[in-house]
């Protein structure tokens, strides 16, 4: 009896037990979401990177569905920041919260709402205390990246590639070379492109010569000489296969010993810049260290016409020749002292420093090109006054201009040394003239100031130049023809004592262009047609 009371007793038991557990269960609360919670407050977060919301309170969202929600506003120099709790089934400021599944509070911008106005939602507790910028910008960055990649890829194989072709071709050359095959230059002719124009034996341009043996050269006669070097024409080994027409049989070399080793690497220098290339400058090929003969080589364009003072020498020009030689002359100096190639990129302007009629060349078309950059100078704008100051007097004493002549050139200003080029090429021009029938009477070569002796001083200069302030002498008969009358006008404005009156080698090119017309309608100084007398010359310093 005992035992069956004991048993009912315990059944009872677990029956209430059960029961009232079942009845705690039903009132167990779901734990809600924990949010910062302060309304609008101004911030110091800039709205870059990665913020802390500036806020104390920690508040119990009162509804079960309510996520953590934080905006930021700017407004002129206004910025706020405000905290919620919201229900992300309904809008909040009539903008759906569409990012609340995330752990973190990621801000978007929404526009359309008067201010820059920014906000985020997270469904993490307290997620909306440290907020974060521009995170979908750096996504969209990274994507851009890494489609960037396959395109950097292609380039570097497209780079790789061209130069293994280039290192191939070079080693094929030098192999046919070693063999005692005539030299095949279609390779430096596609590397180095036509030049439209220009002489056939000087089509291919700067450092031809790129393998480490010299280049096989037969010395002829010598056409020059110098203070520094002696000038050659040669020949290129090149076997009976290669045409004259093909290019580079024949070059001009000019040789250093090597006590001129500085002049020599300065005009190699100065020749070693692409953007030197100009149909009126001389076409550099290469340059070569001979160390057996103790020799430094300047390898050339040949152009057989010679230097411009031998051609006045020997020769009378028509207007038409002195339009040419006159116009590619300045065409080649403006070139010089440009700061920009003709396709307008940047380049270092140069100073020839030694302008005369025996340091330009004459080409078979009847235009100059300048050579002898033994004295020249890159005119950077990096060089202080002390490096300008000890570039020294240099030049041919009959040439200098003024400033030259008593050692103050205005070191200050780079275009002083353009200046002083302008005032020995309106000598050059002088020289042209005195030869040119259209002047009427045309007596023998003289060079600017004749009556001094030959090779005159610096102190002879002087007294003619600064002294007596005397230029070589224009007479009238030369300007009653229209053409020399502004060449000659020219010339009066490129010697001026005054280097900052000067005109600019290019505003010279520039006239001498306008002066086409004129050399069609008067052919040759034998021309009966008229030539127009009003003419105007616009003056451009």
């Amino acid at each position: 009896m005992e035992l069956l009371r004991f048993s009912a007793f315990w059944c009872g038991a677990i029956l209430c037990g059960s029961i009232v557990l079942e009845r705690a269960d039903s009132y167990i609360l779901k734990v809600r979401r924990l949010c910062k919670f302060c309304d609008v407050q101004p911030t110091s977060c800039a709205g870059r990177g990665s913020c802390k919301v500036e806020c104390d309170i920690t508040s119990i969202c009162t509804h079960d569905d309510d996520v953590c929600v934080a905006i930021w506003r700017k407004k002129d120099d206004n910025v706020t920041f405000d905290t919620v709790c919201h229900n992300p089934a309904h809008k909040l400021y009539g903008l759906v919260l569409d990012d609340y599944n995330n752990s973190k509070c990621e801000m978007k911008e929404r526009k359309g709402m008067g201010s820059s106005f920014f906000m985020c939602s997270c469904s993490e507790d307290e997620c909306n205390e440290r907020i974060i910028f521009n995170s979908h910008m750096d996504s969209q960055v990274a994507v851009i990246l890494v489609s960037l990649v396959p395109l950097l890829v292609m380039a570097i194989v497209v780079i790789t590639s061209f130069y293994c072709y280039r290192v191939y071709r070079q080693r094929r050359a030098n192999a046919k070379r070693k063999k005692g095959t005539p030299l095949d230059f279609s390779d430096a002719h596609a590397i180095m492109g036509d030049d439209e124009g220009s002489d056939s034996s000087s089509t291919h341009a700067n450092n031809l010569n790129h393998n480490t043996e010299l280049l096989p050269i037969e010395l002829d006669i010598q056409v020059g000489k110098g203070r520094f070097a002696e000038v050659y024409k040669a020949k290129l080994k090149q076997g009976s296969s290669v045409s004259d027409e093909q290019g580079f049989e024949t070059v001009a070399v000019k040789i250093f010993s090597y006590e001129e080793y500085a002049s020599w690497k300065n005009e190699k220098d100065i020749f070693s810049d692409a953007d030197l290339r100009h149909e009126n400058v001389l076409h550099f090929l290469t340059a070569e260290e001979r160390k057996i003969q103790r020799q430094y080589w300047l390898i050339t364009a040949y152009q057989p016409r010679g230097n411009l003072q031998d051609y006045l020498t020997h020769h009378i020009v028509s207007w038409h020749d002195l339009w040419l030689l006159g116009g590619s002359l300045a065409s080649g100096l403006a070139h010089l002292h440009s700061d920009h190639t003709p396709c307008g990129r940047y380049k270092v302007p140069i100073a020839h420093r030694d302008i005369k009629s025996s340091n330009i060349l004459v080409k078979g078309d009847l235009t100059c090109c300048l050579c002898d950059f033994g004295l020249a100078l890159r005119l950077d704008n990096s060089l202080s006054v002390d490096e300008l100051a000890n570039s020294g007097q240099v030049g041919t004493a009959r040439y200098m201009a003024p400033e030259v002549l008593e050692s103050r050139i205005n070191l200050e200003n780079i275009e002083s040394f353009k200046q002083a080029d302008v005032y020995s090429m309106a000598l050059v021009l002088w020289e042209m003239i005195s030869r040119c029938s259209a002047i009427g009477e045309v007596k023998e070569y003289e060079p600017p100031f004749g009556n001094l002796r030959e090779h005159p001083c610096v102190e002879s200069m002087k007294d003619s130049v600064l002294r007596d302030r005397g230029r070589p002498e224009i007479p009238n008969s030369w300007i009653n023809h229209t053409g020399i009358q502004l060449v000659c006008s020219s010339i009066d404005d490129c010697w001026d004592h005054d280097p900052e009156a000067r005109l600019t080698a290019q505003c010279v090119a520039e006239r001498f262009e306008d002066m086409e017309y004129l050399d069609k309608l008067s052919d040759c100084s034998d021309s009966e047609e008229k030539i127009p007398e009003e003419i105007i010359v616009v003056d451009e310093k």
